[in-house]
């Protein structure tokens, strides 16, 4: 897979460097000269490049045309929803990734600026920090397709109405799904006949209308 990868921070460089080495074809664009002879030499299964990723000639000596995932994931909001909107509107790159550093900005990256998925660490961290002292709630980890649907978490303690149930036997809500059980810190793939225990904690795909219906399902009032 080819992904072009805007901004040498912190987050761009670790995922610029971690995807070179899953065996992934990875350019980092970086306006920063001192910034990417370092880099150049750090990641050196990363082609680095000089430039500033808002501007259409930058991008084109990037070949951004070819590559399969554009992230932006530079510090500056305005920096990523341009070149979220030139990845995906004079570009045709077929997914767009861009971090939101203000969360106050979110509603801003959606498909309108090619963005197909805006990633917020402080509301990651947030529910981190949610699902660490709600035990039996249920939160929401991250959105999907523009906010047509979530990943959520949850725990299940010993009063969850689906503890000691077999998955077949929840009724879940028709647009959601369990897709991982993290049980003893290991990743259980669920099958219909999983049981389900205490100390469990479940995965689900859902549509936000449904994550009430979904929540009483598996965790209860």
């Amino acid at each position: 897979m080819r992904v072009i990868v805007t901004g040498g921070g912190a987050i761009g460089r670790h995922l610029s460097a971690d995807l070179a080495e899953r065996g992934h074809d990875v350019t980092l664009i970086e306006q920063d000269r001192s910034i990417v002879d370092r880099l150049r030499e750090e990641i050196p299964d990363v082609k680095v490049m000089l430039g500033d990723a808002c501007e259409p000639r930058i991008l084109e000596e990037a070949h951004l045309s070819d590559a399969d995932v554009v992230v932006a994931a530079t510090g500056d909001d305005e920096d990523n929803l341009v070149t979220s909107l030139l990845a995906k509107q004079e570009f045709a790159v077929p997914r767009v990734l861009a971090r939101v550093n203000h969360p106050g900005n979110e509603w801003l990256f959606n498909e309108q600026w090619g963005v197909d998925q805006a990633v917020s660490p402080p509301h990651m961290l947030t529910a981190m920090v949610e699902e660490a002292v709600t035990t039996g709630d249920l939160v929401r980890l991250l959105r999907l397709e523009g906010g047509r649907a979530s990943i959520v978490e949850t725990k299940l303690t010993t009063v969850s109405p689906a503890t000691g149930k077999a998955l077949y036997e929840l009724r879940l809500p028709p647009d959601s799904t369990i897709v991982a059980v993290l049980r003893e810190g290991h990743v259980v793939i669920p099958q219909p006949e999983t049981v389900l225990a205490a100390g469990d904690e479940l995965v689900a795909l859902a549509a936000p209308e449904s994550e009430l219906t979904l929540r009483e399902a598996i965790v209860g009032d």
